[in-house]
């Protein structure tokens, strides 16, 4: 397939997702280490309103931030600030957990905190102002104060266990979380702050929504509070607008373009953010203490495409999903960002992906 047909076919493709309902918006980007390859927004930012989904438009990214939140760690790592074998407790004192789970264990996810259902863990714009982050995660750790199992010995998901890591860069750094990345990852990166930042902007953010045909509408009252819950638009249900109680696992707000320049920096050469060995470790998939490795590295979970190897982070939550992608034996990443909760950002990036991936390797 060549360059022009592969773009044809992706843009069809894209643009029948919207025509059929299938989502009210989307932003769909792949790009090179320096190029992008293609670019494309479509569909509704706000329905009701007939506002268009473009470039500029922010979406939240809910879970793809634990990606930042782990380099924004590493680059500690790489200071000799933080080691990542050495305890939590050496960092924060007040957690429930006992004296086994480490850094390593927080970043792959092998730490044996429970993973309760996150979406309670919003509050508003009116409230975010005054929001006490450590008195909601206090709350939390109450709720659930036992392991699911030893730290190391196998791999399970915990969105607190990320929620954890905000509070020590901060023990660490001495400043807030997000203005540490801001400073240290994002402005290097020149991500302006309307592409990439921890806030929800007026006027270029996207309306969130549910499908009216789902599972997730079916039971959205058994797991968020109605409160957050709009009215019907062309058959989608607006989600409004909210803060994640902890900007480290889900707090990020931005465009495709956004996150792109990260993915940029992380196919080139050597990386503005990281040294050669630190970047090579953010990239090493983990084990367990039994020696088993996991689909898991410091902050990327793995799969193998076709036989090549992929690094990605998918976000989800009320109203938006999303995914990015690094293919690191073609020199290409790729994005889907989307506001609608449940859209299938995996199926289509398994569809589209292959059209580009070819042409990415044939010009490095």
């Amino acid at each position: 397939m060549n360059d022009r047909s592969a773009s044809v076919k992706a843009q069809s493709i894209l643009d029948s997702l919207v025509r059929t309902s299938k989502v009210p918006g989307i932003q769909y980007l792949v790009l090179d280490s320096h190029h992008t390859v293609f670019e494309s927004s479509g569909g509704w930012a706000d329905i009701a309103n007939e506002h268009p989904m473009n470039a500029a438009t922010t979406l939240m990214a809910y879970s793809m931030s634990k990606t930042i939140t782990a380099a924004a760690v590493l680059q500690l790592v790489q200071a000799e600030k933080v080691r990542l074998d050495e305890t939590i407790d050496h960092y924060i004192d007040w957690h429930p957990y006992g004296p086994g789970i480490t850094i390593r264990h927080l970043l792959s996810h092998t730490s044996g905190i429970p993973n309760p259902i996150p979406l309670a863990w919003i509050h508003s714009r009116a409230d975010h102002d005054g929001f006490d982050e450590r008195a909601e995660l206090a709350e939390v750790l109450r709720k659930h104060l036992k392991l699911a199992f030893q730290p190391g010995a196998k791999f399970k998901y915990s969105n607190i266990g990320y929620w954890l890591l905000g509070p020590i860069v901060e023990r660490v750094t001495g400043e807030p979380f997000t203005t540490f990345v801001r400073k240290q990852i994002l402005s290097p990166l020149d991500i302006a702050t309307q592409e990439l930042d921890y806030g929800i902007p007026g006027a270029t953010h996207a309306k969130g929504y549910l499908e009216k045909f789902s599972l997730m509408n079916v039971i959205k009252r058994f797991v968020i509070a109605s409160k957050w819950i709009g009215h019907y638009e062309d058959g989608w249900l607006q989600i409004h607008d909210h803060f994640l109680n902890g900007p480290a696992f889900g707090g990020l707000v931005g465009t495709a373009r956004g996150f792109g320049k990260f993915l940029q920096d992380q196919l080139r050469p050597h990386s503005k953010i990281f040294d050669d060995p630190t970047r090579e470790l953010f990239y090493a998939p983990q084990q367990t203490t039994s020696g088993v490795t996991i689909p898991m590295s410091l902050g990327w979970h793995i799969k193998t495409l076709s036989g090549r190897p992929c690094f990605y982070k998918e976000g989800g939550g009320g109203g938006f999903h999303c995914m990015m992608r690094l293919y690191p034996e073609s020199g290409m990443s790729s994005l889907v960002m989307t506001n609608a909760t449940v859209f299938d950002v995996r199926g289509l990036m398994d569809v589209i992906d292959p059209l580009f991936e070819k042409r990415v390797k044939r010009t490095k």
